[in-house]
């Protein structure tokens, strides 16, 4: 797991657990997280009302299957304010004065650049590589960045999975910059890569199928 915003660090044990969890995969049930963490759904609870308290979750009701509604709850605002966002405000300054000065192909350019930079070193580094050699790599080299990665490998195909954007305004006023992180893949993985799940779009992460030994797609000009 990447760097933890230092206000998530002071919610130790259940708390910080929950919170990881919701993160992960919300909205989540009591029941969902007792299941998740191998706790009780009434000591889940407990822990849930002390968040709520702190309006770090807040909850809706939801009907799965037959039944009375149950309550699901998902990260507020507040709660997902704990995560990583690396230099997130300083950045979106940076690219808007950008913009202003040299227009806003001037400032996407600035962040395609980062990444072909960081294609190169990376390329160098992982030369004779296996793919699953790359996929740790990059993936250990986004959560030093916060975003909350993980990858595992299922019939021959590999899922990388950011769980925190840790530039989400960036992201959202830039949104090129998911592109050249996605081609930034390609280029480093040196194969296929394809975008499932998309954070911006209001899905809990951004998630990547790589495809071992399938020719990367290219972008037309």
């Amino acid at each position: 797991m990447g760097a933890i915003h230092p206000q998530l660090a002071a919610h130790k044990g259940l708390r910080a657990d929950i919170l990881l969890e919701l993160k992960r995969a919300q909205p989540l049930t009591a029941k969902d997280l007792a299941h998740k963490l191998g706790v009780s759904p009434n000591g889940i609870r407990h822990h849930l009302k002390e968040l709520e308290a702190e309006s770090l979750i807040a909850y809706g009701r939801e009907q799965r299957g037959l039944g009375a509604p149950t309550f699901a709850y998902r990260l507020s605002a507040e709660g997902e304010a704990l995560f990583p966002r690396a230099y997130e405000e300083t950045l979106t300054h940076v690219l808007d004065r950008v913009a202003e000065k040299g227009g806003r192909q001037a400032a996407v350019e600035l962040l395609e650049d980062h990444y072909r930079e960081l294609t190169r070193k990376l390329q160098r580094e992982l030369e004779g590589a296996t793919v699953a050699e790359r996929v740790d790599v990059v993936a250990r080299l986004m959560n030093q960045q916060g975003y909350m990665a993980e990858w595992q490998e299922t019939a021959g195909m590999f899922r990388l999975s950011e769980h925190n954007c840790a530039i989400r305004a960036v992201a959202e006023r830039f949104p090129e910059v998911c592109a050249a992180e996605q081609r930034f893949l390609q280029d480093v993985l040196g194969t296929a890569v394809e975008r499932r799940t998309h954070i911006t779009s209001g899905c809990n992460a951004c998630e990547y199928a790589v495809s071992v030994g399938a020719e990367p797609r290219r972008e037309s000009a």
